[in-house]
């Protein structure tokens, strides 16, 4: 058996080894990015609906309508008595 054999399986393994971990560690870098990037536009979203929802406040306010129902609670309503109907 020559010692030169034995030498390059495990310089073979080593090397893989450096590989493998070099690139789940740039792996998980992306990931990292990709995440802290999806959460900043979460984050952006939300605070563009609160906006959005305050604008509708404000509008409703204006047009003296704050007491009305909105058209969804409107339509929810009007949805209701037929379910009722048709269970009766």
């Amino acid at each position: 058996m020559d010692g030169h054999d034995t030498d390059d399986p495990k310089q073979s393994t080593a090397d893989m080894t450096v590989f493998v971990q070099n690139l789940l560690q740039q792996m998980q870098s992306r990931f990292q990015t990709m995440s802290d990037s999806i959460i900043t536009k979460i984050d952006e979203m939300g605070s563009r609906i609160d906006e959005l929802e305050q604008s509708i406040n404000d509008l409703r306010t204006e047009m003296g309508q704050e007491g009305s129902p909105s058209p969804s609670a409107t339509s929810k309503a009007k949805e209701e008595p037929k379910a009722a109907d048709n269970s009766a």
